[in-house]
């Protein structure tokens, strides 16, 4: 194939992208029906009966082979096209689905599903390769792409693909590595007045350990994060506390670093407090180790191309400049891996709000979403019909694997 200088095959990457777009486009009153339900219908991580249900009967009416309950989450699914496999490369594009307490789609999960959803349906018929799409629940809370990779279902896959909504189109950047650890103190009840000496104060533990954690920020990566919640602090103030328990979420850039430092000394914190209190120290991470994203930086070329060619304007962002967390950083330590994301307002609302939840159904959003869909399943079509594009993705991986692995802090 005759390629441009932006790679993007001349007369034929002109075809592609208006043969796909053509799909998208037909597909807009589906996905636009795809994102409104789920906003309606708002399940949190691990309930997400409806979604499934929703979404699954969308894949198999247009052909797709669809497995409810991977990797042992009664909310997740596998559907693939054709049934039983057309052979390599082997695409997949990631449902999220999930929504926050309270507030619904506050993260705008309702349009990564339909982005997901639309580019496999856009590419049902390019009669070449695997299409896989995969329902992902709970990355909110307990990250159901770290069980699926643990059981393998991300194995023998060549690019693993979602578009998250924010406030800004962009590519590249990171997250952070994540594995947030609970915190319990034993002691023993007394009158707080009449006999505090016959007590052991767990509460003077706990705050001795959130003193100490504070104390360790200037020694530690900038890029540490270590906030903590008191949960459990005591029942009267009369009553020396016989029992306290936190949550501390501990984030680092790197999952190395958290594991081998970060961890270790916030627990050294609390073993501390215990000892100089007399307390019992019992702790336990709360949630599964989020790795680091490691964004393929090809991936990213060709999303941001596409979105450009779509009118956007596209910021490319430094490995260095780092949001929250999320369990897709699990899924690019195992295969190449894409979480761009698309503005889907100016300016939208906050993120984590119900306003975020209701912005995401609005015409804005609505838009954004069939073009970001229009811009991954063009992606997803360069690879299925481009053997040395895939093989320049699984380059990217691994160049960025090793790099990483001499970065560690």
């Amino acid at each position: 194939m005759e390629t441009t200088d932006d790679g993007t095959g001349g007369g034929a990457g002109d075809e592609l992208r208006w043969r796909v777009g053509e799909r998208v486009r037909a597909l807009a009153p589906r996905l636009t029906e795809v994102a409104r339900f789920l906003k309606e219908h708002p399940e949190v991580g691990h309930q997400e009966y409806e979604a499934q249900r929703f979404l699954c009967s969308v894949l198999e009416e247009a052909g797709f082979a669809v497995e409810r309950g991977v990797a042992g989450l009664p909310t997740s699914f596998r559907a693939e096209y054709p049934p039983g496999g057309g052979g390599r490369p082997r695409i997949a594009f990631l449902a999220e689905y999930d929504a926050l307490p309270e507030i619904g789609h506050g993260c705008g999960h309702n349009l990564i599903a339909a982005i997901s959803l639309g580019a496999a349906l856009a590419l049902r018929d390019e009669g070449c390769g695997t299409l896989v799409v995969l329902g992902t629940p709970a990355e909110e809370t307990t990250g159901g792409k770290i069980a699926m990779c643990e059981a393998g279902v991300f194995d023998g896959l060549d690019a693993a693909m979602l578009v998250h909504p924010g406030w800004r189109t962009s590519v590249g950047g990171s997250s952070l590595a994540s594995h947030p650890v609970e915190i319990e103190f034993f002691g023993r009840a007394a009158h707080a007045a009449a006999a505090p000496e016959k007590g052991i104060n767990a509460l003077d533990a706990l705050l001795l350990t959130f003193q100490a954690v504070h104390a360790l920020r200037p020694r530690l990566d900038p890029a540490v994060r270590l906030p903590g919640i008191i949960l459990d602090g005591g029942t009267a103030p009369n009553v020396v506390p016989d029992y306290t328990r936190a949550r501390f979420s501990l984030r680092a850039a790197d999952a190395r670093y958290l594991e081998e430092v970060v961890v270790p000394a916030v627990l050294d914190c609390a073993r501390g407090a215990a000892q100089a209190t007399g307390c019992r120290l019992e702790w336990r991470f709360y949630e599964p180790l989020f790795l680091d994203m490691r964004e393929n930086q090809v991936l990213a070329r060709l999303f941001a191309d596409e979105m450009r060619h779509l009118g956007y304007e596209v910021q490319e962002l430094p490995p260095a400049m780092r949001g929250g967390s999320t369990d897709v950083g699990n899924v690019s330590h195992r295969v190449p891996a894409v979480q761009p994301s698309v503005a889907i307002g100016d300016p939208p609302p906050p993120g984590h709000t119900r306003e975020f939840a209701e912005a995401t159904v609005s015409e804005p959003a609505l838009r954004a979403m069939l073009d970001a869909c229009t811009a991954l399943a063009v992606t997803g079509a360069r690879l299925l019909h481009d053997a040395g594009l895939v093989q320049e993705v699984w380059q990217a991986w691994h160049q960025g694997m090793r790099e990483s692995s001499r970065t560690t802090p």
